[in-house]
């Protein structure tokens, strides 16, 4: 179910029109995965992300790194608070 989800936040954050340049905080990468799954649903995010892959291969592995980076980045201040000072 974990694994589930963090499949589907993470198509919902690739999706999404932030960029890492952006640096980003919780909070804005959470308000984005809901208005993604919220306007294409779960099985939109996945056509979008395999559409950038098809299309953009180079760039969508880049998006999808970055994309894992901010999701596991996102964990570990979850379960180690302290570590995201």
């Amino acid at each position: 179910m974990i694994s589930t989800m963090r499949e589907l936040a993470a198509e919902a954050l690739f999706v999404s029109n932030l960029q890492p340049s952006e640096h980003p905080n919780r909070q804005s990468m959470e308000e984005a995965v809901t208005a993604m799954i919220l306007r294409h649903g779960s099985d939109g995010c996945a056509a979008g992300v395999a559409m950038e892959f098809g299309d953009h291969p180079e760039l969508a592995v880049r998006r999808m790194v970055w994309v894992c980076g901010q999701l596991e980045r996102l964990t570990v201040e979850e379960w180690h608070p302290h570590y995201a000072t």
